[in-house]
């Protein structure tokens, strides 16, 4: 195959280019904020839903305790009037005996809402300290995503930064390969994980380190500089 001294160059440094690059974005996917993050956005989720649960529970009790109230207030009123009935009975036994059983019957129906509403109280403060506890959970898987998202900021952002520089170094050295060689190299990079090239030494593939052949070698030898192993297929610099 057709190749000039620096084709083989490129060729050689683009390889080494395109193995530190898989490592370099193995490192940057593998990086361990990655996962804090994702587990505390997983976790965030999980709180946030047992907070919306709470607080809906909250407004249910809160919205009772506000339907009680209006008819302790509104029984509170009817014993107003009753009483001011009665005060005005002047002697009216019969009128003072049927107001009296009413008085009796708001009075047993507010003392049973002041129960209900004591208990209603107490949930409520249940449900507080419930609340009080998710927002100072949140907080804290709040402070760690932001640790987690600084950390891989920094870490990956320098990362990305060494990836963008040899890529751009890479794409120079490809642009200055033809396309035919430019063509073969990628193809057969993406066949063998990254490793397209090696060089021929002591009658064997510098990468599969297969022994090759009189024959073979003999018409390996003859594609010099640049020919193709015979049982790996890589491209394989023959000096």
């Amino acid at each position: 195959m057709q190749a000039t001294t620096d084709d083989l160059t490129n060729l050689l440094r683009m390889q080494q280019i395109d193995l530190d690059l898989m490592k370099a974005k193995k490192k940057l996917e593998e990086l361990p904020q990655r996962a804090t993050i994702l587990a505390a956005r997983q976790k965030k989720r999980t709180i946030e839903q047992k907070r919306d649960q709470v607080a809906e529970m909250r407004a249910r009790a809160e919205g009772m305790a506000a339907k009680l109230e209006a008819e302790d207030a509104e029984l509170a009123e009817k014993q107003r009037r009753v009483q001011e009935a009665i005060d005005g009975s002047l002697g009216n036994y019969r009128n003072v005996e049927a107001h009296t059983k009413e008085l009796n019957g708001f009075a047993k129906r507010r003392n049973a809402l002041e129960v209900e509403l004591t208990r209603l109280g107490e949930e409520l403060a249940k449900i507080e300290g419930v609340q009080s506890q998710v927002s100072q959970a949140l907080a804290e898987v709040d402070k760690q995503e932001a640790a987690a998202i600084v950390s891989f900021q920094r870490e990956g952002g320098a990362l990305q930064a060494e990836i963008a520089r040899m890529s751009a170094d890479r794409e120079g050295m490809s642009a200055e390969l033809s396309p035919e060689l430019r063509d073969t190299y990628n193809r057969t990079a993406s066949r063998t994980g990254g490793v397209a090239v090696g060089l021929l030494t002591e009658g064997r593939c510098g990468v599969c380190r297969t022994v090759i052949d009189g024959g073979r070698l003999i018409d390996l030898k003859a594609e010099a500089p640049l020919g193709t192993c015979p049982h790996c297929k890589r491209l394989l610099v023959v000096m």
